[in-house]
């Protein structure tokens, strides 16, 4: 099974496989398969990032009605 890769590692990746589509000289069957693993790790980028906005703060009405940003408590 493959191993899941972090956000560093996504990342790196992502930008390997934009420069080899800006480069412009793979085959076409190279390039769509590039473009749907690069559009595959912009999904996970997203998720990733979205988990960890989560982790940091919560969103909740004060008692005016304003929302205020309290931090996460740390999962045990």
């Amino acid at each position: 099974m493959a191993q899941k890769k972090t956000f560093e590692e996504s990342i790196t990746r992502l930008e390997e496989i934009v420069s080899l589509l800006e480069k412009g000289d793979a085959k076409l069957a190279d390039s769509l398969a590039l473009f749907e693993e690069g559009t595959k790790l912009v999904q996970v980028c997203t998720k990733m990032l979205d988990e960890a906005e989560l982790k940091v703060v919560k969103l909740r009405k004060g008692s005016d009605g304003v929302p205020e940003e309290l931090p996460f408590a740390e999962e045990e």
